[in-house]
This record gives structure tokens, sequence and C-alpha cells, in this order.
């Protein structure tokens, strides 16, 4: 690990189960302190490229790649996030680790742990929500690099958690947390946690909203009365939660893309502090669920010591994520806007509401509910073209409300036939924002967007024909 002890682990044995982007990282970094690891994967690739990586580090000699017998005698398991350990049906291994005594941990945990046992009083931040924490927490550590704070952003977004370099006593871990990560908690303490909004989603997972928001109430775990429970108040379930959050030990805020009355909030084209006006969310954050991610990230920065002049200016400069409404090009007036990261209804409800009139392509592998919640919004889609697995499920409830829509199968149909669309209904947006997961037809919401891109700059889009 970047600045951590060699022997910080020495005499400690992990597991490591699935070895992707945070699995590698861990067991490399795990090693790389001077634990015994042992890691296995069902790919062979995976597996190769971990054995190649860990001789290129030099810690080759602490690890042993190799499947699992038993789990008696390791310090912790680290899964990897997608391999569940409860619900819907344990992974095998993650029940013998239980069986055995043996905790599941998040690699957040770790790095927490590595961090304190290295001597560093470093803060952490986390940040969770349904929808808007990858945006938070980018912007975040945006505005805490703007300031000059020693800052390393990860988590569930950008580089795994034990990827992360050892911070000085005064820097900020800002840490993008999902329920999957969030339910394999420990010890960590957050000195700012966030949480967003809640809305229905991994209910797999979780076994119902009651589970799902329990794991999401974890970031709030340990916290002290000299920290910071900011949480948002534009859905029920949270507004539910915030009651026992101000019961707690930590000083509790609120935060709202919408409303006044809360701590922060964002409307009326400006930031509000307990109502008075300190910032004004830059051209990167469009809409009112970009405003209440300005409105937290700025709480966050300005509890952690930030100057409010700071922060106004660093929201200025801010330039957005890559597919979170994010202007592609625009062609003959047409703007093609990128929301490939929207893979449930109500991140797709967020960029929809920012639009008068539009053009919108969706569809893929559809969440529990489908497209229903987004009926309010029909009114501003002049024609929806449907891709994916699970096209034909969302025909039926545009049909229900009226909405022209085609089934495509395919983005390579469905740009060129939007583009075409829009110019001919004089239409200001083609909107790519499925509602829907990615992984019938890519390998993850990144990978669609980058398609959706390359066929938006394509020099003749017209001529764009389905790929073989």
């Amino acid at each position: 690990m970047n600045g951590f002890p060699p022997t910080l682990f020495a005499g400690q044995r992990y597991a490591v189960l699935g070895l992707g982007r945070n699995g590698l990282p861990a067991v490399l970094a795990l090693a790389g302190c001077g634990a015994q690891v042992q890691a296995w994967d069902d790919g062979a690739a995976t597996r190769q490229a971990l054995a190649e990586q860990a001789e290129r580090a030099g810690v080759a000699h602490n690890i042993i790649i190799a499947p699992f017998d038993t789990m008696a005698g390791y310090d912790a398991l680290v899964l990897s996030p997608g391999i569940p350990h409860i619900l819907p049906k344990p992974h095998p291994i993650a029940t013998k680790a239980i069986a055995a005594g043996v905790p599941v941990l998040s690699d957040a945990e770790l790095l927490y742990r590595a961090v304190r046992k290295a001597g560093s009083a470093a803060r952490f931040v986390g940040i969770t929500g349904t929808n808007g924490k990858s945006t938070t927490t980018t912007l975040v550590a945006h505005i805490l690099t703007e300031a000059g704070v020693p800052v390393a952003a990860g988590g569930n977004l950008g580089p795994a958690a034990l990827a992360l370099p050892l911070l000085p006593d005064n820097g900020i871990y800002v840490l993008e947390m999902s329920s999957y990560m969030l339910e394999r908690l420990d010890s960590l303490h957050f000195d700012v946690a966030c949480l967003l909004n809640l809305t229905p989603d991994h209910l797999d997972r979780h076994g119902d909203m009651a589970g799902y928001i329990g794991a999401k109430a974890h970031i709030f775990d340990h916290q002290t009365e000299h920290d910071l429970a900011l949480i948002g108040m534009d859905d029920e379930p949270s507004r539910l939660l915030a009651k026992t959050l101000h019961n707690a030990p930590a000083r509790c805020e609120t935060v709202s893309g919408t409303q006044a009355g809360c701590t922060w909030s964002g409307h009326d084209g400006a930031i509000w502090h307990d109502g008075v006006r300190c910032a004004t969310p830059g051209p990167a954050l469009p809409g009112s669920h970009n405003a209440q991610n300005a409105a937290a990230a700025t709480a966050v920065a300005q509890f952690l010591g930030v100057d409010e002049a700071v922060c106004a200016a660093a929201l200025l400069s801010f330039t957005g994520l890559p597919h979170r409404q994010k202007l592609i090009t625009t062609r003959e007036g047409v703007a093609f806007v990128d929301d490939s990261k929207a893979t449930n209804a109500d991140a797709s409800a967020r960029a929809l509401s920012c639009y008068e009139h539009l053009i919108w392509i969706a569809g893929g592998v559809a969440k529990a509910g489908g497209i229903e919640p987004l009926a309010p919004l029909f009114g501003r889609i002049r024609h929806a073209f449907l891709i994916g697995q699970d096209a034909q499920a969302l025909s039926r409830t545009l049909d229900a409300h009226g909405v022209a829509y085609t089934l495509c199968e395919t983005l390579e149909r469905a740009v060129p036939e939007a583009y075409a669309t829009a110019l001919a209904t004089r239409t200001p947006v083609v909107l790519l924002s499925p509602a829907c997961a990615s992984f019938d037809q890519f390998s993850g919401f990144e990978a669609r967007g980058q398609r959706f891109a390359a066929l938006a700059q394509a020099p003749d889009l017209h001529a764009t024909q389905d790929t073989p």
C-alpha cells in the first residue's frame, strides 16, 4: 500500500474472494503490508492477472492463489461487493466464514484499520444514497483539493479503498459507500457521514426496503458528538430516518434540492445555508438533484473547515462526471446527453426533469417497478427509443400512458433514429437515461455511455448501422 509500512499487517491472514476492481487491489495492498493472503476467483484470466501484478509488486511470496477448503484461521474474509454473504443466497465460502467466526469485511473497513494502525489521524468522509453519491463524492474531493487539503477519494467510485495512499494527520479520505460495502463494516468511523436519498434499489440483496434502509444507515454507526450526520430530505424514507438521527450523538443537519427549511438547500439557482445564500451550482450541476449534491458537498466541506468562498469557487470550476448528464456533442441544434449512470427510474427522473422536451433512449435490465414511477414526466417525452432485454416491458408502460415509442433493440439503431426524430420534431435534446441496468448488452454503464458517445459523434450519424 502506497506509504503504509510493509510490516503493518505482519502475522495476519486474510481470505479474498473475487478479484475484480475491489478484490485485486485488496490482495496486493494486504500482502504489501505483510499479511498472508489466500485469494481466489473463478476466472483463470483474473487469477493470472493477480499473479503477474503480485510478481511485479514484489509481494508474490505473501500470496497463495488457490480455492478455499476451510475458513478456519483467517482474520477476515474480503468478498467482492457483488458476492452476497446473506441474501439472496450466501456464497458457500461466506457461509463457511461465518460458521468459523471469521468476519466478512469491506475493503473500506480494512483501509480504516490500516490508517489508524499506521498512526495517521486523517479524517474519513462517507457518502451514500441511492443516487447522486458519485457526483457528491467527486465534488467534495474537488472542493478539498481546491482548498489545498490532502485528499484521497475512492471506494465504490474510482480507486478501490485499499488502493488509496496513506494520508497525513490533516488528510481526508472521501469514500463513496454502496449498501454492499456498508453492510460489511465493523469499526469504521466517519467524521462526516452523508446519506443523500433512499429509493428502492438492490432489494434482492437486502430482502426488502427496510433491509436496504438498514444497510444504508450503517454509515452513521460509531459517530460521536464531534461528527456530522448529513441526510437528505427529499424522500419519505430519508425523512423518517432523519428523526432518529436527531437523537443520535452526532450533529445532524439536513439537505434538500427543492425545499427551503433545511439546514442546507439548493433552490432558485443557489445554495442556501440556514436561509442565507452562499453559493451557486456550476454549469456541470444541472437540475434539482444536483442542487442537492452541491448543497451536500458544501455542507461537508465547510464542516471540515473549508472557507465559504473557496467552496463557492470550486462549485463553479467543477466539470462533472462521465455518464451523468454529460453533454457529448451538439449537432444541428440537437444536444446529445449521456446519462448512462441512470440505472433506475429515480435516477432517470432526475434527468428527465431537467428538460422541457426531449427524445428519450431507455432500456436494458429493468429494476423493480420498471419505469412506472416516471409517469408524471412522460409529457416531456416526444418519442422514446427502447433498447435491451426489457424493452417490451417498458413499452407496455408507455402504451398505457400514450407515449410514442420505437423498439430498437440496440443503441446502434436507436441513436440515429432518435437524431432523425429530434430534427423532424425540432426537439433540442436526445437523452440516454436508461432507467435500467446495462449488463444484458454491455460490461457496465460506462461501456454503454461510451458506445452512445461514439454513435452520437459518428461522422455520418444517419448512416450508422447495427454492428454484426
